[in-house]
């Protein structure tokens, strides 16, 4: 009998970014919508882009284009709840960047899991959208996620 892997926890991710919910989050049903999980990731993952590159991402010669995502939904989350999003890389390669991510909630001292997620940027020129290597300030900032 084959056994899951344990599920992730913050210590599996180099960077807790934190990204609050908001009272427009909840749906009819009085949880967070499901779509809106990929926001709390973008958001996470170009805020650290931001924050640890030094720079406008949007001005740089080259952008990150979402060329996939998915989310497993592990438990619901609800406005007002505070989050962490965990941070790491999977693969940087040439010109794409593969992100392992989590949504945990703050639970007093704790962090509960809510789901994980994948990202892949793929960098392209901003004029001609051919792909592109991942800029040198982007690559820099990403370094320190690499899983090893």
């Amino acid at each position: 009998m084959t056994t899951a892997p344990p599920a992730p926890t913050s210590a599996d991710y180099p960077v807790l970014w934190p990204v609050p919910t908001r009272w427009a989050d909840n749906d009819h049903y009085g949880h967070v919508n499901n779509v809106t999980y990929y926001s709390y990731f973008d958001t996470a993952v170009n805020a650290y882009l931001i924050a640890e590159s030094g720079v406008d991402i949007r001005a740089l010669p080259a952008i990150g284009v979402v060329a996939e995502t998915s989310c497993t939904y592990l438990s619901e989350l609800s406005f007002p709840d505070a989050l962490r999003v965990g941070l790491a890389v999977d693969r940087l390669g040439t010109s794409s960047i593969t992100y392992a991510l989590a949504i945990f909630r703050e639970s007093g001292p704790d962090l509960s899991l809510a789901a994980t997620g994948r990202f892949v940027h793929v960098y392209v020129d901003s004029a001609t959208r051919r792909p592109v290597p991942v800029p040198d300030e982007i690559r820099r900032a990403v370094a320190p996620l690499v899983r090893g």
